[in-house]
């Protein structure tokens, strides 16, 4: 394993596309960090990123699904994305991808989304200069939304840098 590499809060990076959908977003924030692989295209980054999510943030997906059942949110299953047997190429606009959906695929940048009533998320891996942004884009449709942000927001902000310090340390 590598050495963790420093994880940079920061702006979202005004060339990604998803820089472009915060008009009316209740909360955004984005993560930069070196490239470990920087011949690779947004989506192989991101689905080699997501392969290597730690165990624990698999445990907090799993409590929080069993919490918000509870309120009415879904249930999204684990960061995992990868299915065997899918080649890269096969991926296409709309196919599950863990627990987003895709939604723009670019060489340079992938966005996924997860939507319902509650709210609608937004994730972006954007790849230039040697470096990778990871943001997220959020917009709270209604109350048990905004109730559901004011709880995770402040944790996204804790375990996203952590996770990714772990993860890109093993590409």
């Amino acid at each position: 394993m590598s050495a963790r590499p420093t994880i940079s809060a920061c702006a979202l990076p005004a060339a990604s596309r998803i820089a472009q959908r915060t008009a009316g977003a209740d909360f955004a924030d984005s993560y930069s960090f070196a490239d470990p692989q920087p011949e690779a295209s947004a989506l192989q980054s991101y689905l080699a990123l997501t392969a290597q999510t730690p165990a624990w943030m698999n445990a907090l997906m799993s409590l929080r699904n069993q919490v918000v059942r509870w309120v009415g949110l879904k249930h999204l299953g684990q960061l995992k994305t990868r299915r065997p047997g899918k080649a890269l190429q096969d991926y296409r606009l709309g196919d599950r991808v863990g627990i987003f959906s895709l939604s723009d695929l670019h060489a340079d940048e992938v966005i996924l989304y997860d939507d319902d009533k509650h709210l609608r998320v937004q994730v972006s891996l954007y790849k230039a200069e040697g470096r990778i942004w990871l943001s997220t884009v959020v917009h709270e449709h209604q109350i048990l939304g905004r109730v559901y942000m004011s709880v995770v927001g402040p944790v996204h902000k804790l375990i996203v840098p952590l996770m990714l310090a772990q993860a890109s340390a093993k590409l």
